[in-house]
């Protein structure tokens, strides 16, 4: 499959061969880790949690740390999240991974964690707060990359349908940059219209079914990922000619694909984080624990699947689930010293 991610662990496999480097457990055995997740409303959030329970599940299993806890707050709001990371600092957690509902709303309270002396990674939705890691990828070449294809699809240009993500959310407003960005690259392209589909393929449905009437020919839609499948069920339902759909790696989404490929040839590309990113967020806080000297920022590849990969990425992404890259100690280490 043509996965952008292969090339992190080609990169990686070299660093461990010619690092030598051994597993070091000793430091880390006593330390606890907890994740603090704002939002667990999607296929993609839910992923990223069962990755991350299966990998620190397995870390304390074998010793590697004392905890690897998960919370997630009941609503998508900062100052849910704020107190949920006060609190997390009170339960005396020596490291707090955050998937964070805001890059600047939690600022205060992660603060508070790193003058507590506890170690805050925040990745996915990072924060700005310095003392802090974060996590990401180049969320805004996400979006760029989307018109960039459609370029070449569509040289006449046209109208464009954007699906948005959460509004608010660091992840939101990186990748709707990027489509900006590829529009004024690409200037026969138009943003007709932007609804939220909150990367949930019910809402995201039903905002497309709301804004169709109104709009133009749409020659595209633009999206963030969860929202591929439900904008064409929502152009099926206005009986409207279904355009290229950028996809964001869903099995829906992904099977929705393959349908229409083999029924009349329709083409695409599917593009997302892949949502293992969290178990790359648990090992960078157990390397910091451990004594590791590790860049503060740090951005690992998105995951892209294309027409010709279609298959293979169906094959190996789960019902209801998201194409994923999972982490383990090792890639984690290899990451990190290619990286220094």
């Amino acid at each position: 499959m043509k996965i952008r991610q292969s090339l992190l662990f080609a990169t990686a496999a070299l660093a461990l061969t010619t690092a030598g480097m051994q597993p070091s457990f000793a430091d880390t055995a006593d330390k606890r880790i907890a994740l603090s997740n704002n939002y667990a409303g999607n296929s993609w959030r839910q992923a990223m949690l069962n990755s991350w329970g299966k990998n620190a599940d397995q870390a304390v299993k074998d010793g590697v740390v004392a905890a690897g806890d998960a919370f997630t707050t009941a609503e998508n709001q900062a100052t849910e999240q704020a107190a949920q990371i006060q609190n997390l600092i009170l339960q005396g957690y020596d490291a707090i991974v955050i998937n964070a509902a805001s890059p600047t709303a939690l600022n205060g309270a992660v603060k508070e964690a790193c003058d507590a002396g506890i170690v805050v990674v925040s990745f996915d939705g990072v924060v700005t707060e310095p003392c802090a890691w974060r996590i990401a990828v180049n969320f805004k070449k996400m979006g760029e990359i989307q018109v960039d294809y459609l370029s070449g699809r569509l040289p006449d240009g046209g109208d464009l349908l954007e699906i948005r993500g959460l509004a608010g959310v660091f992840v939101d407003d990186e990748i709707h940059s990027g489509i900006e960005a590829g529009v004024a690259n690409h200037d026969k392209f138009k943003i007709a219209g932007s609804v939220h589909g909150e990367w949930t393929q019910t809402v995201a449905q039903k905002a497309v079914a709301g804004i169709l009437p109104s709009m133009p020919e749409i020659v595209a839609v633009v999206t963030q990922g969860g929202d591929g499948y439900g904008a064409a069920q929502a152009f099926a339902a206005a009986g409207r000619p279904t355009p290229i759909i950028i996809m964001g790696n869903r099995h829906d989404e992904l099977t929705w694909w393959k349908e229409q490929k083999d029924a009349n040839g329709y083409e695409t590309m599917s593009v997302s984080i892949a949502p293992g990113v969290s178990t790359l967020a648990f090992w960078v806080a157990q390397q910091i624990l451990d004594g590791q000297d590790v860049p503060k920022d740090l951005i690992v590849p998105f995951l892209q699947i294309d027409q010709a990969d279609l298959e293979d990425g169906l094959a190996n992404t789960e019902p209801g689930g998201v194409s994923n890259v999972e982490y383990s100690l090792d890639d984690a280490k290899a990451y990190l010293e290619s990286v220094n």
